[in-house]
């Protein structure tokens, strides 16, 4: 999508012959360079040819599949390296391979202070100092004294043991010492509910948890009396030392103190290379993770994840993402209880990349716990490798594109030629280095300025805010689809594939099949591409859910050729060059009461595009003739538009007020008619909310998925009112 142009026709001539210049003067080396080289027999030639190629197809010549990766039609691959089938082995190769290369890293905290804001909220700012960072060498042996040291505690093989906590380097110590241990480890979002986190401790029996200072005292400690079983707590942090007031029977300890245990001579293992007599080292088959989903319905449930799952996905991600190596750095931000975020950080440490851990709130100069003129974890960092769910890469574009609204006429109109100068080139396979160093190096190194992919998951990413990244960031976005239940492998984008709205072709650790929907209208015959629910295959999928034999069955199946499959609930339609592309969900569909179905998560995906609107949750009865919607709207406009209408008040009164409701679904309408939404599926009523959906507000998930039955008991009173029974 093009920006609009108002431009002074003397700039755009000036544009022109500078572009002009710069192709003329470039053109004869690049053309000799690409002459002498030859295309690439690997990849096809120019990315534009590598755009265009076959990235999957149907190994059964049917419309509905199985599809797979072109260069795993045969077979399909299990694990990066012969002989690494566990995830102590994948940590264990790297610590031979890289033992003196930085592995982990973690800012340190200089100083910390309250900062009141205008409104009277006070907010705690940090300034933060550099990265101090463990080699491999010392990360695989810290893991291996607090392995020691747990089962010093009693802790023993294939018994649950349960990590709650925040994102650090000292999660993944933990992760590493319970996979060299053969600790199956429960990973619980650090943002879930008092009952949600007692549930999964009880029926996962935990004796053993791992956690922080904040997150004890904060949220598990109120628990502790409903978790019966729960004998010893790990606490990462080193201060204090002494903890009082927990419940009999519950010792509690630091981290370091139980690494001093497991480093005495009876219990330690001096090398990487040597295994003590009592470690239980695990099988591939053996449960890696229990991942507790936050789910956007209903109770959490656990997925068991293998050893041999984890890797097959791994390996899979691994191979769409080029020239990976120990040179890159990755930053580390999203919850590690979270199936994304683990995978990549596993993919980075079997490749000696090195992980700089940083938090939402810190990640940037801007942000909310950073104080104002010093650094954020990007610029200090400079990470090369990010992934990110798209609700924060929409809140970069919208504060981006709202900064380039408030620039003079000049700089916006040349921001506004080179973005759609840039736009054109990228289509067409070009790069545009010139662009890039003038007029986009400011934006870029808003995440550090060496981003060389971005990899974007846990939800569909809007076109819109994926060309803006791809032109602004100068760097491929890879939109990539999976769920728990597949380790977060299924599908990838190749990184020189520009088009939008699609997630790539089926990673080479799995396949694809297409079911048809009747219920839905979705048909593997369904011209001009086939269309049907989403099942994925193959040595990825996982082995189902703890303790949850009807779900399991629901969800799960193995074919004739005992190929386990993962039925996901969404449906898709294959492209002619293999490329998959998500249209709808199951259990988003809505049948309103004239019999039109209305795709939930399609009006919200088209909707969230309005700048006006920073979230939003469509909601519709059947037994109604419309669609209603709760809209968090973005703070800046929605100003904007009182003043433009002049209605006062403070941010509450605005959003309680009715005429903004009707001023903002006035823009909303216009916004969804210009997106081609039908009638019936333009919400018609709406309630603004003056807080924002953030997991801790249990509203949406840790990937800030919307949590549909939360949101509508949330919202019952307003629902109520929009449907005319108030």
């Amino acid at each position: 999508m093009k920006l609009k142009e108002d431009l002074n026709p003397m700039l755009l001539l000036l544009f022109h012959l500078m572009v002009w210049i710069y192709t003329s003067i470039t053109f004869l080396p690049s053309y000799l360079l690409s002459w002498i080289s030859g295309p690439d027999p690997g990849f096809g030639g120019s990315e534009e040819d590598r755009a265009r190629r076959m990235k999957a197809r149907s190994v059964s010549g049917s419309p509905e599949g199985p599809y797979r990766a072109v260069s795993s039609t045969k077979r399909l691959v299990t694990s990066m390296h012969l002989g690494v089938d566990t995830l102590d082995k994948v940590f264990e190769y790297a610590a031979q391979r890289f033992p003196y290369r930085d592995c982990l890293g973690t800012r340190e905290v200089i100083s910390e202070e309250d900062e009141r804001q205008n409104n009277g909220k006070v907010f705690k700012k940090v300034i933060l100092g550099e990265y101090r960072w463990l080699s491999y060498e010392e990360t695989h042996s810290a893991a291996s004294r607090l392995g020691s040291g747990l089962s010093s505690l009693g802790q023993r093989p294939k018994n649950n043991i349960a990590i709650f906590c925040e994102t650090r380097a000292e999660w993944i110590i933990a992760a590493q010492a319970c996979f060299m241990y053969n600790f199956p480890l429960v990973t619980l979002y650090s943002t879930l509910g008092g009952p949600a986190i007692a549930h999964g401790l009880n029926e996962a029996q935990v004796t053993h948890i791992i956690t922080s200072r904040e997150l004890l005292e904060t949220r598990l400690k109120a628990i502790l009396r409903e978790v019966p079983r729960l004998q010893h707590i790990i606490v990462v942090d080193n201060t204090p030392t002494t903890w009082l007031g927990y419940p009999r029977g519950i010792s509690v300890h630091n981290m370091s103190a139980v690494q001093e245990l497991g480093a005495k001579p009876e219990n330690a293992c001096t090398t990487f290379t040597s295994t003590p007599p009592s470690i239980n080292t695990p099988l591939p088959s053996d449960i890696a993770v229990i991942m507790y989903t936050s789910g956007s319905t209903g109770i959490p449930k656990g997925v068991m994840i293998s050893h041999s799952n984890i890797i097959a996905g791994i390996t899979g991600m691994a191979e769409r993402i080029p020239n990976l190596s120990e040179e890159d750095t990755y930053i580390g931000y999203l919850p590690l209880a979270h199936v994304l975020e683990l995978s990549a950080e596993l993919v980075c440490v079997s490749h000696g990349c090195r992980i700089g851990y940083s938090s939402p709130q810190t990640l940037a100069d801007q942000s909310t716990k950073i104080k104002k003129g010093s650094k954020g974890d990007t610029s200090v960092l400079q990470p090369t490798l990010m992934a990110a769910v798209p609700e924060i890469m929409d809140r970069i574009y919208k504060n981006v594109m709202t900064k380039v609204e408030e620039m003079n006429h000049v700089q916006r109109t040349l921001f506004t030629l080179a973005y759609n100068y840039k736009l054109e080139q990228l289509a067409k396979g070009y790069s545009t280095p010139l662009c890039d160093k003038l007029v986009f190096r400011k934006v870029r190194s808003l995440l550090g300025g060496r981003t060389r992919v971005l990899l974007s998951g846990g939800a569909p990413l809007s076109a819109a805010t994926q060309r803006f990244m791809n032109v602004c960031f100068c760097c491929p976005v890879g939109q990539g689809y999976g769920l728990t239940e597949t380790c977060g492998a299924g599908t990838i984008s190749e990184l020189w594939d520009y088009s939008t709205g699609r997630v790539g072709g089926p990673l080479v650790c799995c396949e694809i099949k297409l079911k048809d929907w009747v219920e839905g209208g979705y048909r593997s015959t369904d011209k001009p591409h086939p269309r049907g629910e989403i099942l994925i295959g193959g040595p990825n999928v996982t082995m189902g859910y703890y303790k949850n034999q009807a779900k399991n069955q629901e969800d799960f199946c193995v074919d004739e050729n005992g190929q386990r499959w993962f039925c996901t609930g969404d449906i898709g339609e294959f492209h002619d060059d293999g490329c998959l592309k998500i249209i709808d969900r199951k259990k988003d569909l809505v049948k309103l009461q004239a019999g039109e179905y209305v795709s939930l998560g399609k009006v919200e995906a088209m909707l969230k595009n309005c700048p006006l609107v920073d979230n939003i949750c469509a909601y519709a009865n059947s037994d109604e003739t419309y669609v209603i919607g709760f809209v968090v709207p973005n703070q800046k406009q929605l100003l904007a538009l009182a003043d433009q209408y002049r209605i006062r008040g403070s941010w509450e009164e605005l959003c309680n007020n009715k005429a903004m409701e009707e001023l903002v679904l006035k823009v909303i309408t216009e916004a969804a008619l210009a997106a081609q939404l039908e009638r019936f599926e333009i919400p018609r009523k709406i309630r603004l909310s003056p807080e924002p959906w953030t997991p801790e507000t249990g509203l949406v998930t840790d990937a800030f998925k919307l949590k549909r039955k939360e949101l509508k008991t949330h919202y019952q009173a307003d629902i109520e009112r929009m449907y005319g029974g108030k």
